[in-house]
């Protein structure tokens, strides 16, 4: 196997909070791939690199000159390949994010030349809708797909319903809240879990994203219910909200979409 190599830098750092960031990767000297919107590539650091101010001491040091590397969704869109975008949560106890949140512009990084993931919206026929359900850093398929095949007055609808703990939580919540009243056909439905504790009062939607389903949130904005037949579902984050979104999913009529089947729900569990 051929030896891994630092051999992309990264070009800018955007703090959402001290344990969110977007990061964006530039290849050193070579060119970057074409690639689907919701596919995913690997990100790496040696196990001498510094760790972040804010992560656990690490009870065993990894071995200094192996690759430490992980799987990240890109965010950014696929029709343009200046850069790849990352949103990342730092994981305190982790090898990896711990590091990546020590870097800053124009340091070094490994990035994977090899882009792969069925995760994207391909299996989706062209006239049906998308509501894309996210908690945490899995809306980060969703922003490239987004960025990637949104066009205004679009015959189909999109929504994206964001699940976060606090709204301070909920990266890239400027840019989508921009999208919701730029697009006719593109809504935006942040949710957060503890609203008792924003400082300023919380008016939005509050609990589970799928609750906020459950409550009608949809059929407000699109004018109509979505259904198996006219809507395709992706769900991407924590395995909790995945499992009590097919719940209830399953009690609408729709179909997990696997290889034993054809479904509308299209799943992605983050950890």
């Amino acid at each position: 196997m051929p030896k891994r190599e630092l051999n992309a830098l990264i070009s800018q750092k955007i703090i959402v909070t001290s344990e969110l960031i977007i990061l964006r990767v530039v290849p050193d000297s070579w060119k970057l791939p074409e690639f689907k919107a919701g596919q995913y590539t690997v990100l790496g650091l040696p196990g001498n690199t510094p760790r972040y101010f804010l992560s656990d001491l690490e009870g065993v040091a990894p071995n200094p000159e192996k690759m430490i590397l992980r799987a990240y969704s890109i965010a950014s869109s696929s029709r343009r390949l200046q850069y790849l975008e990352f949103y990342i949560t730092l994981v305190r106890s982790g090898e990896l994010t711990p590091r990546i949140f020590a870097l800053e512009p124009g340091d070094r990084i490994h990035l994977g030349n090899k882009i792969t993931g069925m995760f994207t919206l391909d299996q989706v026929p062209v006239e049906n809708h998308i509501i894309l359900m996210a908690t945490g850093t899995g809306l980060a398929p969703y922003m490239s797909m987004i960025r990637s095949v949104l066009v205004p007055n679009d015959a189909r609808q999109f929504a994206i319903l964001h699940g976060a703990w606090h709204s301070w939580d909920l990266g890239y919540r400027s840019e989508l809240t921009t999208l919701d009243i730029m697009m006719n056909n593109f809504h935006y439905i942040p949710v957060i879990g503890a609203a008792d504790k924003e400082t300023i009062p919380w008016g939005g939607e509050t609990g589970y994203v799928q609750q906020a389903w459950e409550r009608g949130i949809i059929l407000e904005k699109w004018g109509f219910d979505p259904t198996p037949e006219n809507t395709h579902v992706f769900l991407c984050g924590n395995p909790s909200m995945i499992e009590g979104a097919l719940k209830m999913l399953s009690g609408l009529g729709f179909q997990e979409d696997n290889r034993q089947q054809d479904g509308q729900i299209h799943l992605e569990k983050y950890w």
